[in-house]
């Protein structure tokens, strides 16, 4: 191979690795709130997480680990317990805590994990099969979106803390 193309090869792998490093470093440059705005898909969890206000919370140091609903996981709740998790913010606060674990756990992590403890004080059962993950009955359906203070694990439904003889917002 001669100088000049052995040259442009090493230029074109020097060009392509410096816009992976970029595009990785771009993904990162976001917080968790503000990487699940620019989404697009967490809409209804963005709103929850107004809602019961936890916003500066997770656009805190951290880190931690989000396993984030996606519009669609919210629509497969029934109304009356959108309705009452609305209406009582504690409740509210305490589902969406469920879906967050402290630190910045990876998908090369979590496949090795059976339970993790969330931010709500319960455990979530962690499956790994076949390549696929799932976080208590919910699919992971997308992992690793990098944030400056964490991880979002994309899920397709909506995870719910074990049920207390204090609450019933569960309306199954």
């Amino acid at each position: 191979m001669s100088f000049w193309r052995r040259l442009h090869l090493a230029g074109a792998v020097a060009l392509a690795f410096g816009w992976l490093v970029t595009s990785a470093a771009r993904a990162a440059e976001k917080d968790i709130v503000d990487t699940a705005i620019a989404a697009g898909n967490f809409k209804t969890l963005v709103k929850l997480v107004q809602e019961a206000g936890l916003v500066d919370a997770l656009r805190g140091e951290g880190p931690f680990t989000v396993f984030a609903p996606t519009d669609q996981a919210f629509a497969k709740l029934p109304k009356a317990t959108v309705d009452a998790l609305l209406r009582d913010k504690e409740a509210l606060k305490q589902v969406l805590l469920y879906h967050v674990v402290s630190g910045r756990v990876t998908s090369s992590q979590v496949v090795n994990l059976k339970s993790a403890k969330t931010l709500q004080g319960s455990e979530i059962r962690i499956s790994a099969s076949k390549g696929k993950v799932r976080i208590n009955k919910a699919n992971v359906v997308q992992a690793d979106i990098q944030c400056t203070n964490g991880v979002i694990h994309v899920i397709d439904t909506v995870i719910l803390p074990p049920k207390t003889a204090k609450k019933s917002y569960w309306g199954r």
